[in-house]
């Protein structure tokens, strides 16, 4: 379908301005043009892109983690109601091999995907982690890299392995660095015990992204400056950040924001299943996990991944980090676009892209999501405003989460 949002203001990483925006079917046909047949009026509202998760593990009850491919499919549908219109599957290890099934599923789930946040790829956090530094992955899900193992996980995946997490610290790594260099697929220093001077050889293999800094990593200091020194330096790394207050405290946040500078930094959820729920009890890959004041801890008391939501980490950054809308809204869309490779159609507000948009309310409470130009998420008042949309493209959206 042909439509104009017009007078909202525009908000990407680059540009920012009161102007009008046109979808035509799944892709954005112009903007600053408002003479098509159905114009919707967007004033009071700031319009921005639809924000890329690259590390999610689920949310609203669905587990990423899985072998089925409609669990897969509900958390796409479900997913853009947090403002995500694309994300990676994130897959971690099993019991005492790799996670073969779940590879398959996800591959499945891509390669069937009609409607809804589209997901881009896999994340696959793990196995080739180190057991120091392992968080809430159990030690019989690590293995140390294999050539020949890694040659299955390219083939199962199918081309859709587009981000791994690996500790280049563990014999083996640097040879499946190469490997994985050669395949196309970002490398991630994450979950690692290396020091400096073993990050920076990382680096010089062609490790480009860095998880979640701060956590699951040697500490910054100032005779020890661990990974996160050498990742600061290296112009051509991003990193994540958890955008909770919780996994990084406030001005630490705002520390790694002014060091990494806000176009290389990434904010992620590494959300769980519980994430938008209430406060209780779920699972993290067969884990009890205990969502309490924000936090999700296992029964060891281990803080594992998150219950945050993307649109309450852009109010997260806001607040507290020293950014600008523009620069946020770049953390959340444009980094992660040209992070994995994607900026070429995703992740800005311009002509010929594709139509994931997001339209806020000027406190920043989300009023509408859009996913290659199919409206997938409205409040009340924005669903009898785009009725139009929904005579021609019903919403579909889940109101019963599973229990």
């Amino acid at each position: 379908m042909r439509f104009t949002l017009h007078g909202a203001r525009l908000i990407d990483a680059t540009t920012e301005s009161e102007s009008a925006i046109t979808i035509n079917d799944a892709l954005i046909e112009a903007i600053g043009s408002d003479v098509v047949e159905t114009t919707i009026d967007a004033s009071d509202t700031i319009i921005m892109p639809g924000f890329i998760d690259l590390h999610t593990h689920g949310g609203g009850g669905f587990h990423l983690q899985t072998t089925h491919v409609e669990e897969l499919h509900a958390y796409s549908r479900w997913v853009p109601a947090t403002g995500v219109t694309s994300f990676l599957i994130g897959v971690v290890g099993v019991p005492d091999a790799l996670p073969q099934e779940q590879l398959r599923t996800a591959v499945e789930a891509i390669e069937r995907w009609q409607w809804g946040a589209e997901p881009l790829g896999i994340h696959l956090e793990g196995p080739y982690i180190n057991v120091k530094r392992r968080g809430a992955h159990l030690p019989s899900w690590l293995r140390l890299p294999n050539e020949a193992e890694l040659e299955l996980i390219l083939a199962l995946t199918k081309g859709h392995l587009r981000l791994i997490t690996l500790a280049p610290e563990l014999p083996g790594a640097t040879a499946i660095i190469r490997q994985l260099q050669e395949a196309g697929v970002v490398v991630s220093i994450g979950h690692t015990e290396a020091n400096y001077e073993q990050t920076s050889a990382a680096i010089d293999l062609g490790v480009t992204y860095a998880t979640h800094c701060f956590n699951a990593m040697r500490p910054l200091q100032h005779r020890d400056p661990g990974p996160l020194a050498a990742i600061m330096q290296a112009s051509q790394v991003r990193g994540e950040l958890i955008g909770d207050g919780v996994h990084v405290h406030p001005a630490m946040m705002d520390v790694l924001v002014k060091l990494l500078g806000a176009e290389r930094t990434i904010i992620v959820t590494d959300a769980l299943a519980g994430a938008g729920l209430a406060d209780g009890v779920f699972e993290f890959a067969g884990q009890p996990a205990q969502v309490n004041g924000g936090a999700v801890r296992l029964a060891d008391g281990t803080l594992t991944g998150s219950v945050l939501t993307m649109d309450q980490a852009l109010r997260n950054v806001l607040q507290m980090t020293q950014v600008s809308l523009p620069q946020a809204v770049g953390m959340l869309t444009l980094n992660p676009a040209q992070s994995i490779k994607v900026a070429e159609h995703k992740g800005r507000l311009c002509r010929g892209y594709d139509a994931d948009l997001l339209i806020f309310d000027k406190a920043l409470a989300l009023q509408a999501a859009i996913c290659r130009g199919t409206l997938t998420f409205a409040t009340d008042m924005w669903r009898e405003r785009l009725q139009v949309l929904q005579e021609a493209q019903p919403l579909v959206y889940p109101r019963v989460l599973p229990q």
